[in-house]
């Protein structure tokens, strides 16, 4: 081969069918062959790298990219069987070096070179194939490739490094984004590598990134510093690194480095990130890291790497951070004021704040909660009296979710700490009310004012009931002071403008307080309100409301599986509630006809023990399967079956002798559910039905078989995987 490009491109063509059916080579061909082919395939390919050479030094991108691909192509594919023939292993080893080159080929990609990233599923491939030998011959292979995966780690580390400032500067946005993933590309890899390399690899970069800066030669560039730090915190963010040794050394270097670039700046605050566990078991080392983080929540520029980094630090190292909560809280109230950062990195800081103040003593969070509070309620205070416009909305929606973000990881009965690490730390549980519940208390008559000039606003109305269900979600028991009141509030709210978001409310209150005794009569009464006031929507037509029967079908399943008694009362229309289920299973959108499956499946098994409830599903049993019979005959989408079939089979286990009369006479009606089933198909289904009462897998099997049936889809090539 004289190593033209053209001849190139027929070896892509050799290579890649004997990767996709090299057992059919083996049997026509036999496996010598196969492999002969290989090798003998080899030496051309590794022919083009002269040409290789002189593409790049030309600049002529697509002669290298199709060459880079041909040698690609070769390794990728046909790996295991070239690391299986040891005895040609330097060739193999050749090709090996060859894609190293096209790895590390000159330029920074996309601008000057779009070739580097073709070669990364390459190493994944090798890797996975050495891996998968034998201990003994594996570690053979390891001998051997141990030193081309280090030096492959130094390839990426350098490809990884941003360009001059200057240059930067000139690149477009669709090619710093490109850039941005290509590096997300590398990180990847460099995780995966460490599979290989180990705790050696950590020992390496640290042992650079020391050099690099306690050299006293020439000073490095930042883009070195840079890569180094981006290749610890790519692992560190997954890996386990809490027994590395080179960690403390790191820990201790961080500070050392000068830091004149944004770009530097995040990875050393990314890193700082992905070491915060180590941080949290070694808490001697904070205070060399947590000044730079604090520093950085300044920089408008480092706002999402500064503020993640700080939530990563809270919610990790609380129990050791109260020496330095004061400071923190000051920092961060002051950006907060001075709105260096966007919305979502202030809901973020919120709720590092409320994992730093969860490990204080009580007076201290009611104390730092009083000052970082106080601005938000007298702004919210003065927003309350003003004529609602779109502009005071915004802000309003700001203070509520900045509350909500607090109160979401503010837990003084650390329902979260669920690893052992912590429990040694875990400050005694306080008594006497929450430290939440009594702000919420304070707050509580300026909400109800915002809410009664936003009524109408849906985002407004969410944003209320966010701050409510956050709290509860997180307080749990603690939350009980606020039932009563929150219970009549959302009455009012929810009778004068019904909104999901309060059913939403309403299904949390009934899943965490409906079975204490003491808390039942508001539920009872706030349950009874919403129930009255949803039917009266349905008569009205529910069609424009599909997010309010969605959540009105969550609370109804959660009352009957935490409380059926509720159903019990004899102001609930019980018949009128089941008629709603049904008119709800025909709904066009898939996630309300899948709530309304929901309700159906607590409601039925309920039959024996609340009387009401067997009482309607004897009288009106037959519309839900008769609704149930047309979603599946095809009125309805064909990836909500195993609803429908886990309501046929609740029918058949808790109703059997109703369903049996019930399907013998849905099923007598022509065409129903479809015209496309015959007589003896809907027989077959019916009985099949009736029989299965334990295996619902095994029901909605049937389902799925039957609605292809009553589709025409039966043995289509468009269900071949449904």
């Amino acid at each position: 081969m004289n190593g033209s490009i053209d001849e190139a491109s027929g070896f892509v063509s050799l290579t890649l069918p004997l990767a996709v059916v090299p057992g059919r080579r083996a049997v026509l061909c036999g496996l010598t062959w196969y492999v002969n082919t290989l090798l003998k395939l080899i030496p051309p390919v590794l022919g083009l790298q002269e040409q290789l050479r002189q593409a790049v030094q030309g600049g002529d991108m697509e002669t290298s990219h199709g060459i880079c691909r041909i040698a690609v192509a070769l390794g990728e594919n046909h790996s295991r069987a070239l690391l299986d023939q040891v005895q040609h292993w330097q060739s193999f080893l050749a090709l090996v070096n060859m894609i190293m080159f096209c790895t590390g080929i000159p330029g920074h990609y996309p601008v000057n070179e779009t070739t580097s990233s073709l070669t990364l599923t390459f190493w994944y491939t090798l890797q996975d194939d050495i891996l998968s030998f034998e201990p003994d011959k594996q570690a053979v292979y390891q001998q051997v490739y141990r030193p081309v995966y280090f030096q492959l780690v130094d390839v990426l580390l350098h490809k990884a490094q941003f360009p001059s400032d200057e240059e930067y500067g000139f690149w477009s946005s669709d090619e710093k984004e490109q850039f941005r993933i290509y590096r997300v590309d590398i990180s990847d890899t460099l995780m995966y590598v460490y599979e290989m390399l180990g705790a050696e690899l950590l020992s390496s970069l640290y042992d650079k990134l020391g050099r690099l800066l306690t050299s006293t030669e020439q000073p490095s560039s930042w883009q070195h510093t840079e890569a180094l730090l981006y290749g610890f915190q790519s692992i560190a963010e997954t890996i386990d690194v809490n027994y590395s040794d080179v960690v403390p050394g790191l820990i201790g270097l961080i500070p050392r480095i000068s830091i004149s670039n944004v770009q530097l700046a995040d990875t050393v605050m990314f890193t700082i990130g992905a070491l915060s566990e180590w941080l949290a078991d070694h808490p001697v080392m904070i205070n060399n890291v947590l000044p730079l983080v604090l520093q950085a929540l300044g920089n408008p520029e480092l706002s999402i790497s500064s503020v993640s980094t700080l939530k990563k630090i809270c919610r990790e190292c609380k129990y050791d951070l109260p020496p330095y909560a004061a400071n923190i809280v000051a920092v961060s109230q002051d950006v907060l004021m001075k709105q260096i950062h966007k919305t979502s990195q202030c809901m973020w800081l919120m709720q590092a704040l409320g994992f730093l103040l969860s490990a204080l003593q009580v007076e201290e969070i009611l104390k730092n909660l009083h000052s970082l509070i106080t601005p938000y309620i007298q702004q919210l205070e003065k927003l309350a009296d003003e004529t609602p416009n779109p502009s005071n909305k915004l802000a309003i929606i700001h203070i509520l979710g900045l509350l909500s973000n607090l109160f979401t990881t503010l837990d003084i009965s650390h329902h979260d700490d669920d690893h052992e690490s912590t429990e040694v730390k875990k400050l005694p549980v306080p008594q006497g009310p929450n430290p939440v519940v009594v702000v919420l208390q304070q707050v509580f008559q300026l909400i109800q004012k915002v809410l009664s000039k936003w009524l109408n606003d849906a985002q407004v109305v969410e944003s209320v009931c966010a701050i409510f269900e956050k709290s509860v979600k997180t307080l749990l028991d603690d939350f009980a002071p606020m039932v009563p009141q929150l219970c009549e509030m959302l009455g009012q709210m929810y009778s004068t403008i019904p909104q999901a978001s309060a059913l939403d409310l309403t299904r949390q209150l009934v899943h965490i307080f409906a079975h204490e005794p003491a808390h039942f009569p508001p539920i009872k009464a706030l349950f009874l309100l919403v129930t009255s006031v949803t039917l009266t929507l349905f008569q009205q037509g529910p069609r424009d409301h599909p997010d309010i029967v969605d959540s009105f079908m969550q609370l109804l399943a959660q009352a009957l599986k935490r409380k059926p008694d509720l159903f019990l009362c004899s102001t609930l229309d019980v018949q009128a509630v089941f008629q709603c289920g049904v008119l709800s299973l025909k709904f066009p959108e898939a996630l309300t006809v899948k709530a309304s499956c929901g309700f159906f499946t607590e409601l039925l098994p309920r039959c024996g023990e609340v009387p009401p409830v067997g009482q309607v599903v004897h009288e009106h049993g037959k519309l839900l399967l008769q609704a149930v019979l047309e979603g599946v005959g095809g009125q309805a989408s064909r990836s909500l079956m195993d609803h429908f079939a886990e309501i046929l089979f609740t029918l058949s286990k808790h109703c059997f002798s109703y369903l049996s009369v019930w399907m013998k006479e849905a099923m007598q009606q022509e065409g129903f559910p479809s015209a496309r089933v015959s007589p003896e198909q809907k027989d077959t289904f019916s009985q099949q039905i009736l029989r299965e009462r334990v295996n619902k897998r095994r029901v909605k099997e049937m389902v799925k078989e039957f609605t292809l049936l009553c589709r025409g889809l039966h043995g289509t090539e468009y269900t071949a995987d449904y």
